[in-house]
């Protein structure tokens, strides 16, 4: 997130209440937890999830999602009170969800969903990654140019998918990125700052498998773009693509499988993520 939320603009759930429900649990949670005499990396440790979720979640920032509010419950002796909220909470998630264009819902609706998630990506840091500058950057100099309206709408519907960076029990979740990616100054020195401490904040979660691809690498099975391989719960995996707006959701088993064997070729071929690590600190000594 960007070092000072309290200078942001409003984002558009605000028109439908989403965010005043969200700001109030977060302001509910903080009371709740420092009358428990827990520190914000206490919870986050007795609850499975990071400290920035926590965080994020107190300033209003994050969603809590309805499975965080039914473990904290007892943890913060609310008595039930956050539970209650669980209904509501749904209710405003599967309205921010409809926020989402026709060509990205039904990916956003299956990513949401999936018991395994495998990105591979070649122009930006993928959106679960993203900072709030980051994609605020990202979408600044997009063409044909958005209105600031809209900015605000989509940055608050990207950030809204990360909330599946903390499910517990957590999605399996891998990352391959070009080192392109990451070299790129979107935004800035400072974002890009800023965004690769994020992405080693993520990267650095068990529950999470990042690579880097190195540019120095002579041979490439997927030079013609990027894409994600899901499974949806009970399902055989899925994949899909995107380019200029134009989605594909692709099932056959057939032609899945070609992304998937790309995938395997990849991650084979990409530095380990002990060593992605690695580069990305070094490039942070770069900056």
């Amino acid at each position: 997130m960007s070092g000072n939320e309290a200078d942001r603009p409003e984002r558009p759930s605000e028109v439908d209440g989403t965010a005043h429900l969200f700001r109030a649990l977060g302001k509910i949670i903080k009371v709740l937890r420092k009358n428990a005499g827990l520190s914000q990396t206490e919870l986050a440790e007795i609850t499975h999830c990071s400290e920035d979720l926590i965080s994020s979640i107190e300033r209003g920032v994050r969603t809590p999602q309805p499975d965080f509010l039914i473990r904290v419950d007892p943890v913060l002796r609310a008595g039930g009170v956050l539970i209650a909220a669980v209904d509501d909470v749904r209710e405003a998630l599967a309205r921010a969800r409809v926020r989402h264009p026709d060509w990205f819902r039904s990916f956003a609706r299956a990513e949401a969903e999936a018991v395994a998630l495998h990105y591979y990506e070649v122009q930006a840091v993928p959106g679960l990654l993203q900072t709030e500058a980051y994609a605020r950057a990202v979408m600044r100099h997009r063409r044909p140019v958005w209105d600031e309206q809209t900015i605000e709408k989509w940055v608050a519907d990207r950030l809204a998918r990360q909330s599946l960076l903390d499910k517990w029990p957590p999605t399996t979740i891998s990352f391959v990125l070009e080192e392109a990616i990451l070299r790129r100054p979107t935004g800035g020195r400072s974002v890009l700052r800023e965004q690769l401490h994020r992405i080693m904040e993520i990267a650095s979660r068990r529950t999470v498998h990042l690579q880097v691809m190195p540019l120095r690498w002579e041979e490439h099975p997927s030079l013609d773009g990027a894409f994600t391989l899901l499974t949806p719960p009970g399902r055989r995996e899925v994949a899909y693509t995107e380019i200029y707006g134009h989605a594909r959701l692709i099932t056959a088993p057939e032609e899945v499988g070609v992304y998937s064997d790309r995938y395997g070729i990849i991650r084979a071929q990409a530095l380990t993520p002990r060593e992605s690590l690695e580069l990305i600190e070094k490039m942070l000594g770069e900056l």
